[in-house]
């Protein structure tokens, strides 16, 4: 993971073209050279960024000294000139004949407008380093002038384990399903994951007074939920061995206009509480 921190402007061409005026910016640089801008400003989303397969160029104009951390600002040794490209991460080593050609392909890419504007920014000597990202499956290019590096280093952060989701519409099905008297006093499971050939549903029941119940469980439940718990009940009712079907719209919140077009349905709605059902819940009063 590459962390420049620095004075920079950008511009995105190709299908959507955006502009980002000079200021004070970070920009993560990952191993399969995508890209992100983000400033102090917004929420956690980037300003802007270029996903990875994509091919990064770093061009050091002529004639400008380098002000990077490294070196201390004492300038460029002058052994790269206006147009040499560092290929950083897995695209292969700098200057191997691959990697020249796709940069090559990516810079021909930009728009002549920007590549104007970056030779006339060089001329004038603000530019110490510019960062050109061009996309591998369209003609996308990200280009990113740097005019003042105050931090620039990589960190090599291994292997991440990724994120462990607790609380997802699997963990509310396989609960509910060992506490299903939560849909009625006497309901017994028939199964979850009930096939139908429009998908499962993520319980088949029997309540006690032995009709069966189709259950449709949501972590966040939206009228999208309606309608799916709608096609079930429509398609089970139609099998003499299970009709009558009623549905049960089960979710740990659930939005009005959801709540009244499922009980106008003549659905059901339950709220899980799924710290509770899990044995986790306290019972201490938060605030939040």
């Amino acid at each position: 993971m590459r962390i420049i921190v620095a004075d920079c402007s950008a511009e995105y061409s190709g299908r959507l073209n955006t502009t980002l005026g000079p200021a004070k910016r970070v920009i993560l640089v990952k191993a399969d050279q995508s890209c992100l801008i983000f400033s102090e400003l917004g929420s956690y989303k980037p300003l802007n960024w270029m996903c990875a397969p994509c091919t990064l160029r770093e061009i050091v104009p002529e004639e400008c000294p380098d002000t990077s951390p490294d070196n201390g600002g004492d300038g460029d040794s002058g052994d790269k000139k206006a147009g040499d490209a560092d290929i950083t991460g897995p695209g292969g080593e700098e200057g191997s004949p691959t990697s020249a050609e796709e940069a090559d392909q990516a810079e021909s890419a930009a728009p002549e407008s920007l590549i104007a504007q970056e030779q006339d920014e060089n001329q004038s000597g603000s530019v110490r380093k510019v960062l050109r990202v061009s996309a591998g499956k369209n003609s996308d290019v990200l280009t990113i002038r740097l005019y003042q590096i105050y931090s620039d280093q990589t960190f090599d952060l291994g292997t991440d384990p990724g994120v462990v989701k607790d609380g997802v519409e699997a963990h509310l099905q396989r609960c509910l399903a060992q506490q299903i008297e939560r849909i009625g006093e006497g309901a017994r499971l028939v199964r979850r994951e009930y096939p139908t050939p429009i998908g499962p549903v993520d319980i088949m029941a029997i309540d006690g007074e032995g009709m069966h119940v189709a259950v449709e469980i949501k972590r966040n439940g939206g009228i999208d939920g309606v309608e799916q718990l709608t096609r079930y009940c429509q398609l089970l009712n139609r099998d003499p061995l299970l009709a009558p079907v009623r549905g049960i719209f089960a979710a740990q919140t659930i939005t009005p206009q959801a709540r009244t077009l499922a009980e106008d349905r003549g659905f059901e709605c339950l709220v899980l509480d799924y710290e509770e059902m899990k044995g986790t819940d306290d019972g201490e009063l938060t605030l939040f």
